[in-house]
């Protein structure tokens, strides 16, 4: 199945209001039978376990490379543009909208 990595905002902002977006975006790539990676919930490990910014980011950093694709919620943030780098530089596809990650799945 074709796994795809969910990366948005998450510190800037309302952070239960991101979690929740990545969360419904999760949802709806679910339902196009894709399996999406939520980094956003290691918001509640992070409630139990604190680690530091980079330490998280170096965590999705590998799960980025078991994902086919990304898909770029809106919104500023350096961690995800820096998530959206790492996909380019493993030539795997970014996605903005569902339509264009429905047209890839259907290529």
């Amino acid at each position: 199945m074709i796994k795809i990595y969910v990366a948005g905002p998450y510190t800037q902002g309302d952070t239960a209001l991101n979690v929740a977006r990545a969360i419904e975006m999760a949802e709806s790539i679910w339902m196009l039978d894709c399996i999406p990676f939520v980094p956003h919930l290691t918001h509640f490990w992070h409630l139990i376990h604190q680690h530091s910014y980079e330490e998280w980011l170096s965590l999705d950093m590998v799960w980025l490379e078991a994902c086919d694709g990304l898909f770029r919620l809106s919104g500023p943030s350096i961690g995800a543009d820096r998530e959206v780098q790492r996909m380019i530089e493993l030539d795997r596809p970014v996605f903005e909208h569902l339509e264009g990650l429905k047209a890839w799945l259907g290529e």
